[in-house]
């Protein structure tokens, strides 16, 4: 089988997992005693199971797609074709959620919907969500972006200078060990609104983790890419923005990968204690009254967000790390 062909097996495989999905919640009839009744969707009435199955579909062109447009790239290529089997199970995984969820409604109800169930959600309080989404990425762009650059001048400061990092480290060590929410009560008596003390909850968060790991970096640049540069005729200015700030761009960026994921929790629970709004209210509000399918929707727009998020910040990094292409694997 040459490669060609195997491609091609890869894109059909990648697909046909979703295939099958949608054809047999098409087919199977619903056992279990519920019925979705069609609610307009973009002025189109579809049902929960419609709008499943078109969710579906919409993931097989996506991979169909990408499919075509990563066979003339060699890594993409290879990278598609590696990942076609997992692909194929997610949708096969899909099916069984599927049938025992929402056909038979053999999973323990309400606390375990079926993907169609979950889409009732989206179809009867779609705008709601959207409202609470942007809400969240307004709260957590505040407060990972402050955290991010005020992170970086800290840690390049104490980095470089040591007076500044005798301050500097000793409240690194105390914050650095308490996770962020346990300052929410002090937050909400000091600021002024609960939104501005989540953004102090956020940055607080990540402000430690890129700040210890610029620190770590500035610290870590060889003395001879400093003598050099003196040589050069560089003064102390030019050493820290063209020498030490480069040498430390992969600790910086490894700690903003990993502060990403920590801001995000603070982010629900941040959410969750006082908001009025975001995915954390909105999953809070969700489990009072028991509906447990809205939570479900709540968190796979969470997977969502988070993984777009993750994207841009691997992609801002590749292009900051060009130079590493070749030296590290």
């Amino acid at each position: 089988m040459n490669r060609k062909v195997k491609y091609i097996f890869a894109v059909i495989l990648s697909i046909s997992g979703f295939g099958i999905a949608a054809l047999l919640n098409l087919l199977i009839p619903q056992v279990a005693d519920v019925t979705f009744e069609k609610k307009q969707v973009f002025g189109a009435f579809v049902d929960s199971n419609e709008a499943y199955r078109f969710v579906l579909l919409v993931l097989m062109a996506g991979y169909l797609i990408a499919g075509i447009v990563d066979y003339f790239f060699d890594k993409r290529r290879d990278k598609y074709r590696k990942q076609a089997l997992f692909r194929f199970v997610c949708g096969i995984a899909l099916f069984l959620w599927d049938l025992l969820g929402t056909k038979l409604q053999v999973l323990t109800q309400p606390f375990f919907p079926g993907p169609a169930g979950i889409m009732e959600a989206f179809i009867s309080e779609g705008h709601f969500i959207w409202e609470n989404t942007l809400y969240s990425l307004r709260l957590y762009a505040s407060g990972f972006v402050l955290g991010v650059v005020l992170g970086v001048i800290t840690g390049v400061l104490a980095g470089w200078f040591p007076k500044v990092s005798y301050w500097v480290s000793p409240v690194l060590k105390v914050i650095g060990v308490i996770p962020a929410v346990a300052w929410m009560p002090f937050a909400l008596t000091l600021l002024p609104t609960a939104f501005t003390a989540a953004v102090f909850l956020i940055g607080v968060c990540v402000w430690s983790l890129v700040t210890t790991l610029t620190v770590s970096g500035v610290q870590s640049t060889p003395k001879t890419l400093l003598e050099a540069g003196r040589t050069l005729g560089g003064n102390e200015l030019y050493l820290v923005f063209h020498v030490a700030i480069p040498n430390a761009l992969p600790n910086i960026f490894t700690g903003i990968t990993t502060a990403n994921g920590y801001a995000f929790t603070t982010l629900v629970m941040a959410e969750m204690m006082g908001q009025p709004g975001g995915l954390g209210y909105y999953i809070n509000a969700s489990k009072v009254w028991s509906a447990y399918y809205k939570v479900f929707a709540a968190i796979i727009v969470m997977a969502v967000l988070f993984s777009i998020i993750t994207w841009v910040i691997e992609r801002i990094q590749d292009s900051a790390l060009k130079w590493q292409k070749g030296i590290v694997k």
